[in-house]
């Protein structure tokens, strides 16, 4: 799958994380910056750390039940216990954008978070987060990596991490570094 590279941005957060608990960590930190009307679009490969970063935003969000990959469900909604709900949207399977339209996602009043969303979501959203999540070995070959396997299964080593803000709704905004 190609993706097309994103429009400019200005870049938050540029890091290489050690592990899958900083992975996590990172999301709860910007997870506790988002608010309704927000949209986030994960880019990695297989197994780079998407779920779980999205496990970080739904902390944050102090969200119910446990944020799990909604791969063959396409869509899940996670709701908060004090504020907006979460849309987690896995994008892996859907043919374009017109499908992902289909899903009826409530952008607005969420926080929607789409993997594998990269391409499909021009003009849905005036300002978005690009996260681009690489990790250097192991979840680049789909072969090394079973989408149905479980993360706790996949060894756990470094990962780079670069989110891009796009539009008016970051401008300003900063992410501390730590």
């Amino acid at each position: 799958m190609t993706v097309p590279p994103p429009p400019a941005g200005r870049v938050l957060v540029d890091r290489t994380l050690p592990d899958t608990e900083a992975t996590e960590a990172l999301g709860r930190q910007l997870g506790g910056l988002l608010r309704a009307g927000d949209l986030l679009v994960l880019t990695g490969p297989l197994g780079a750390g998407k779920t779980t970063f999205t496990r970080g935003l739904g902390a944050a969000l102090h969200v119910r039940g446990q944020v799990a990959s909604p791969t063959f469900v396409l869509a899940r909604t996670h709701p908060s216990e004090q504020g907006p709900p979460l849309v987690h949207v896995d994008a892996y399977r859907l043919g374009g954008a017109d499908e992902l339209d289909d899903l009826d996602l409530d952008y607005a009043g969420s926080v929607v978070v789409v993997e594998w969303g990269a391409g499909l979501l021009d003009g849905v959203a005036e300002s978005w987060l690009d996260v681009v999540i690489e990790r250097p070995t192991g979840a680049g070959d789909a072969s090394a990596v079973d989408r149905d396997r479980d993360p706790d299964d996949v060894p756990d080593e470094p990962r780079r991490v670069t989110v891009t803000a796009h539009g008016p709704r970051w401008a300003g905004v900063e992410v501390t570094t730590g």
